[in-house]
């Protein structure tokens, strides 16, 4: 990195270049807001040509904020729309409950002028990293460290980060999006409690033999839940879904010693034949789940986004969209007091972030810690209840409805 000795100034450093920092970082940055992004890490090039087999779900809601940060375009593969989501219940060997709950776009109850053709959409991580990599370098108004070290230090009216050996950058507001373990918010001192789920999921991608209509699958099973999500095809693979497979730990880690062969007919096993043949591709990926959340999302000079603030059971898929939806809700907030001449960090800012945001991250923790204690198990009279719950969401539109624009992110809350 170039060697530097004098101050710069910023109105935004973020603090963490992963895709919810990076996002943040050129949403800001694009619609004129000076803003530095720093990471201790090098950005992770994804140049390779290899399918690694990661990728992410993409709600709606979410893929308009990528679109506001000129990031969605530069996507060098096609995302997947999901289209489609069924909900099924069952044990392992066993068919699915007769009881399921299935959406279409058309439950969204969305008017054609809004635009929106799909629930969400599966982005490749390389794909994604790409364009990120590619915009942060391009906006007159962003500056990039990475790899670097810092050191912040917040004041009454602004904060000041060393780069070692290079400058320091004086800004009015710092942006933690450093991570489940942020050591800015262990600086300020914020509190965090955790739940720990006793479940690792298995992450990676699976080409099958017939399509899958662009229709996700959650099959709920006692050891967690099973969730196929519908992919673009790459080359060679025509039929490709991504993978999130939740086990007890002992379990995935037997699983993740088996071959390909072996590892495919476990999968089959618990998601069924209905997408014929499956070969697993890519790498595997596994990652010990829990759920954490911060008691305050702000100090002075400093606002906590994403895992930083929240993390999530993957249970719906909303952990990366509720970090957009952060994202969303703080850079509007930023850039309305940029223009109106007010400070991006005042307190009162910081606290209107908070509220915009706390209560929906809550609910959805919530929501997704009780549908794992629900449907993680094989209680019989949970069985039930699960069940005749599914079928009963399935036959009231309305419900349905809340339902799918929640997923959507194109709702707030249940309420």
């Amino acid at each position: 990195m170039e060697e530097h000795t004098t101050n710069m100034e910023a109105t935004v450093a973020v603090v963490g270049a992963g895709p919810v920092g990076a996002t943040l970082a050129c949403l800001l940055a694009s619609s004129g807001v000076a803003t530095a992004v720093i990471d201790r890490m090098a950005l992770p090039p994804m140049e390779q040509p290899d399918f690694d087999g990661r990728a992410y779900a993409i709600a709606a809601a979410s893929r308009k904020t990528l679109e506001a940060a000129g990031i969605w375009p530069l996507l060098p593969e096609k995302p997947g729309p999901i289209t489609g989501i069924r909900i099924s219940d069952g044990k392992i060997d066993k068919p699915a409950s007769p009881l399921f709950l299935h959406f279409d776009l058309a439950d969204a109850g969305l008017p054609p002028s809004e635009g929106v053709s799909a629930f969400g959409w599966m982005v490749e991580a390389r794909s994604l990293r790409r364009a990120l990599n590619a915009h942060l370098h391009a906006l007159p108004n962003l500056t990039v460290f990475a790899p670097a070290e810092a050191k912040v230090q917040r004041r009454h009216n602004h904060a000041v980060i060393t780069i070692k050996g290079g400058p320091r950058i004086l800004c009015r507001l710092v942006v933690a999006a450093d991570g489940r373990e942020s050591q800015l918010r262990a600086e300020a001192r914020i509190p965090v409690t955790r739940i720990a789920y006793g479940q690792t999921a298995l992450v990676g991608s699976v080409a099958h033999e017939r399509p899958h209509h662009n229709v996700a699958v959650e099959h709920f099973l006692p050891s967690g839940p099973f969730a196929q999500l519908p992919m673009s095809a790459i080359p060679g693979v025509p039929h490709l879904s991504a993978i999130v497979w939740t086990e007890r730990h002992a379990n995935a880690e037997r699983l993740l010693q088996l071959n390909d062969s072996l590892y495919a007919r476990e999968m089959m096993r618990r998601l069924g034949s209905h997408l014929g043949r499956l070969r697993p591709i890519g790498r595997r990926w596994s990652y010990r789940l829990s759920a954490l959340y911060a008691h305050r999302y702000f100090a002075p000079r400093l606002a906590l986004i994403g895992d930083a603030a929240h993390g999530i059971h993957p249970i719906a898929g909303q952990g990366l969209n509720l970090g957009f939806r952060d994202v969303a809700a703080l850079a509007e907030l930023i850039i309305d007091a940029v223009q109106g001449g007010r400070d991006p960090g005042a307190i009162s800012l910081l606290q209107q972030y908070q509220r915009r945001r706390r209560a929906d991250n809550l609910l959805m923790l919530g929501v997704t810690d009780a549908l794992d204690r629900l449907f993680s198990n094989d209680h019989t009279l949970l069985r039930l209840i699960r069940d005749v719950g599914l079928a009963g969401v399935h036959r009231i539109p309305p419900l349905k409805r809340l339902f799918v624009r929640q997923a959507m992110g194109l709702a707030t809350g249940f309420l």
